[in-house]
C-alpha cells in the first residue's frame, strides 16, 4: 500500500472524458493550468465511499469558476456520475478525491483567454490521509508567517505558492501547519481554516476575500450551535491568538485538531497549557458523531 495520500500510478483518474490510470494522463504543456495557474480545484474526502458534503463542494467549485470566469464543463449531475465511477474504481473506502479544472490549452503562451480552447478537467483518487492517533491525543505544532497571497483567497484557484512556500517554512521548522497572518490578523491556515476559544467562546474569522470558507469551518459553526455553545463570527487579532484558550485548525480531510504549541510556545494557560482542551476533546467527540450520522445517511446519490 501507498503511503496515506498519496496515489499509485495505477491510481483511476479522468481526464476529459476517460477514465484511466494516473501514469497515463497527459496534458499539453500549453494548457493554461501549467502556464499560468489559469483554473481551479477541490478536493473531496470520500468516507466508506460516500463523498463528505458533496454540495457544498460542487456550490464552492462554483463560485471559483465564476470567479475567474471560466463556465462549469459539466451540470451537477454529471459531476455527480464522474465522482460515483471514480470513487468505486478505487480500492479503498476512505479516499481523497482531487477535482481540477483549467481553462484548457490556447495555441501559444498569451495571458488574454484564448478565443478557441476547451476546459480540461481531471480529477484522480488517493487514499484518505487521516489524523494519526498522536495529532488527535497531542495536538499539533504550528508556526505564524506573513499572508503574502492576492486578494482572492475565497477562490479555490491553483495559484498556491505562498501556500507551498508557507508550508514549507513550517515543515523545516518541524511544525505541521503554518497561521498566515495580515495586518496584524488571524486570516487562516495554509491548507486549513483555524478558530481560536478565549473564556469559553469559539471565534471564527469572517467568511472574506483573505480566507477560503471550508465545509468544515461550517460543520464547527453548526455543532457549536446545535450543542448550545457560544460563538462569534468576527476579525481575530494576533494578539487574541497568541493569548487564547483553545487553538484549533479544521479541514474536511483532517476533520477538527487541536494546535497545542504556536511559534515554540505551549496554547493555553494552567493545566491545560500544551494539550488539548476542554472545548476541543467535546468537539472531537461531537465531530466524530457528526460524521458517522453523515455517512449513514448521505450515499452518493
Amino acid at each position: 500500500m501507498p503511503p496515506l495520500g498519496q496515489a499509485t500510478p495505477e491510481a483511476p483518474c479522468y481526464l476529459n472524458g476517460e477514465y484511466l490510470p494516473l501514469s497515463q494522463a497527459r496534458i499539453s504543456p500549453l494548457d493554461r493550468g501549467f502556464l499560468y495557474a489559469d483554473g481551479v480545484y477541490e478536493l473531496i474526502p470520500i468516507f466508506a465511499r460516500r463523498p463528505f458534503r458533496l454540495d457544498a463542494h460542487l456550490d464552492r467549485l462554483q463560485r471559483s469558476l465564476d470567479g475567474i470566469r471560466l463556465p462549469n464543463p459539466h451540470p451537477r449531475a454529471a459531476w455527480v456520475e464522474i465522482i460515483r465511477s471514480l470513487v468505486d474504481a478505487a480500492p479503498w473506502d476512505n479516499q481523497s478525491l482531487y477535482l481540477q479544472i483549467t481553462r484548457g490549452a490556447g495555441t501559444c503562451r498569451d495571458m488574454p483567454f484564448p478565443e478557441a480552447s476547451s476546459t480540461t478537467v481531471f480529477l484522480f483518487a488517493a487514499p484518505l490521509a487521516e489524523p494519526s492517533a498522536r495529532q488527535r491525543e497531542a495536538g499539533l505544532k504550528a508556526m505564524t508567517v506573513a499572508d503574502i497571497r492576492w486578494g482572492r483567497c475565497d477562490l479555490k484557484t491553483l495559484a498556491l505558492l505562498p501556500n507551498v512556500l508557507a508550508r514549507q517554512a513550517a515543515t523545516e521548522a518541524g511544525c505541521d501547519e503554518a497561521i498566515l497572518l495580515r495586518d496584524g490578523y488571524l486570516s487562516e491556515g495554509a491548507s486549513s481554516n483555524i478558530f481560536i476559544v478565549q473564556n469559553g467562546i469559539i471565534l471564527a474569522p469572517p467568511k472574506d476575500h483573505h480566507m477560503l470558507p471550508g465545509t468544515t469551518y461550517d460543520v464547527v459553526l453548526e455543532l457549536a450551535a446545535q450543542h448550545g455553545v457560544p460563538h462569534q463570527i468576527r476579525a481575530i487579532s494576533e494578539a487574541e491568538m497568541r493569548t487564547a484558550d483553545e487553538l484549533w485548525r479544521t479541514s474536511s480531510s483532517k476533520g477538527v485538531l487541536a494546535i497545542t504549541t504556536l511559534d515554540g510556545h505551549p496554547v493555553g494557560r494552567g493545566e491545560n497549557a500544551g494539550k488539548p482542551g476542554p472545548l476541543m476533546r467535546r468537539m472531537h467527540a461531537w465531530y466524530d458523531d457528526f460524521l458517522n450520522d453523515e455517512i449513514r445517511r448521505n450515499p452518493l446519490p
